[in-house]
């Protein structure tokens, strides 16, 4: 691929000057970058070589281009090479060089841009873990969607991923939970309920597990003291809400290879043996906590608790990993189970909602005493998502009647806006969401502007099939100019920004580059409005018509590849 012969071309030159002693062969290149410059006038692809070696290569930033320059500007891939500025060195590539990457694009197709660089490193990347207590809602689903995404990009680029949810089933609201469907279980043997009480659940969609209940028990446990049912009726409340939360998920096209119980975790005592390695290594000890800045002496009571610590590891304060009465602090349980996580892979990345950002330092302290430093663990915040309708804020929802569910979204805009959407910014930046804007038909909506770029290139494919003398090969790439050969660079960066947003665990970064390469096709396409000789279909011209054809077909491969990493398809009518 064009990135990858061009970088070999910078080591080889490289080589070739340490080699005749210009350079000193110990020199560390990993600095050195090849992407394309900020101004395209200045060339197709760009290199800092010169500027990060010269310093270590005891030579002028310049000298050391020059020399460069000279070994590119000599290869038949290049068609001039430049130096600019205080040293950086522009190069631009042969026509040759980009009709091979428009074969490599028809030769690899669905795994064009595929990569090998994650060398099978398993990485672990837990999303969603929403407390299983309702139906997912609009909060849920900007996570949901960039965790997705992320775990298909690593992928892509050769990492083993597990996608991992954590079910969040041990503490106060399961009881809470369990409690609201027991209302419901007795609801569903004839009671009249008239107001779920305060601080319960009340949403409808806790009947069917309370009808469920009531037809497996009868009325066993209507009257039975709360010790009795409240096991049962915890279980099979997690249970129920699990399956309507994998049902939401896959509206949205999104599966997860594991679902961790913290439940289980505790009753496997995972947290007690994190505890044993920790204090095995004199990172958990039995102290007193600080006293909490504004308490007075009256009303705070100095306790001894297992303290972990996180201060070694760069936290504010030590952390207590159990509370006095002896059970585990929501601390202690994160830690365990990052721990079980650690042991199953090289790498951890969580998303969390931008509210859990005063947690990141703790976990990864003890991500970091926990694997003595062998796994590397990373915290992606989102923030929130408004909701919007032609400018307003949206409230309610017809299915809950207090918040925006998945189902809702899905329902009435399509998964593929609600993906496509949820990538448009940066995950740590805040968004809004207007349903209106989001279906609308315009070059404003990126979703619809990307796929319609795919439909377009489609339309025309299935047009030019109805003419005999057409063919769509790549016998006459030859014929193409330079306005085709601008679109083959574009297309050209794409496994470029498919490991550049693996890598910097950014995803949003392909629905930019999407909508930069649809841009620049419906350019194209709309040159031939004004210039009939730019015209995509030219009967009379069967042989450029061949070449451009060819050209749209993978152009079109292209931006179904970004879409399915999306999580989007490809529409071939709109």
């Amino acid at each position: 691929m064009l990135f990858d012969i061009f970088q070999h071309h910078i080591n080889k030159a490289l080589d070739d000057l340490v080699a005749s002693g210009d350079l000193p062969a110990d020199l560390d290149r990993k600095n050195v970058t090849l992407e394309p410059p900020r101004d395209p006038s200045h060339g197709d692809l760009s290199t800092n070589a010169a500027m990060v070696l010269s310093k270590a290569a005891g030579a002028k930033p310049r000298d050391l281009a020059e020399k460069i320059v000279e070994k590119l500007a000599a290869l038949e891939d290049v068609k001039a090479a430049e130096m600019a500025g205080p040293g950086f060195i522009n190069l631009r590539v042969s026509d040759a060089v980009l009709l091979t990457e428009l074969r490599e694009i028809e030769a690899l197709g669905a795994d064009y841009g595929r990569s090998t660089k994650g060398q099978g490193v398993t990485v672990n990347v837990e999303y969603v873990s929403a407390n299983p207590t309702g139906p997912m809602h609009m909060g849920h689903c900007r996570g949901a969607v960039v965790g997705d995404a992320l775990a298909d990009l690593l992928e892509f680029i050769g990492h083993k991923v597990i996608r991992e949810y954590y079910v969040n089933d041990a503490g106060a609201q399961v009881d809470i939970l369990a409690e609201s469907v027991h209302i419901r279980y007795r609801e569903a043997l004839g009671e009249t309920i008239l107001a779920i009480p305060e601080g319960l659940y009340p949403g409808d969609y806790l009947k069917p597990v309370g009808w469920a209940l009531a037809q497996q028990y009868g009325d066993k446990y209507v009257d039975a003291p709360i010790d009795k049912w409240l096991p049962i009726f915890r279980k099979a409340a997690v249970a129920g809400m699990m399956d309507m939360i994998r049902a939401d998920l896959a509206l949205l096209g999104i599966k997860h290879d594991v679902f961790s119980s913290e439940a289980e975790l505790h009753a496997a005592g995972k947290a007690d043996a994190a505890e044993a390695v920790l204090r095995s290594r004199d990172l958990v000890y039995d102290g007193v906590l600080e006293k909490p800045k504004g308490k007075t002496i009256d009303d705070w009571e100095a306790v001894e608790l297992p303290l972990f610590r996180s201060t070694q590891f760069g936290d504010d304060q030590d952390r207590p990993i159990k509370k006095s009465n002896g059970s585990w602090t929501y601390f202690g349980g994160d830690l365990a189970y990052h721990f079980q996580k650690a042991q199953k892979a090289d790498e951890l990345i969580d998303i969390w909602g931008a509210d859990h950002s005063g947690t990141v330092k703790r976990i990864k302290a003890a991500v970091a005493a926990l694997t003595e430093g062998k796994t590397k663990f990373d915290v992606k915040l989102i923030q929130m998502v408004r909701l919007l309708r032609d400018g307003e804020p949206e409230k309610m929802s017809k299915r809950s009647g207090n918040f925006v569910t998945i189902a809702d979204m899905v329902e009435e805009v399509g998964k593929d806006a609600v993906r496509f959407t949820m990538l448009t910014r940066k995950a740590d930046a805040q968004m809004d969401f207007d349903f209106a804007k989001v279906t609308e038909a315009s070059k404003d909506n990126p979703v619809f502007y990307v796929q319609y770029a795919h439909a377009r290139i489609q339309s025309t494919l299935r047009k030019a099939a109805d003419e005999e003398n057409i063919s769509r090969s790549a016998d006459h790439l030859d014929k193409l100019g330079a306005e085709e050969l601008d679109l083959i660079k574009q297309a050209a960066q794409f496994p470029r920004i498919v490991e550049s947003a693996a890598m910097s665990r950014e995803p949003h970064r392909i629905a930019f580059y999407l909508n930069d390469l649809a841009a620049a096709f419906h350019a194209f396409w709309n040159m031939g409005n004004d210039r009939p000789e730019m015209r995509i279909i030219m009967v009379n011209d069967p042989a450029m018509t061949s070449a451009r054809l060819f050209l749209a077909k993978y152009l079109g491969q292209v931006i179904k590849n970004g879409l399915a990493l999306m999580g989007v398809s490809a529409a071939d009518k709109m």
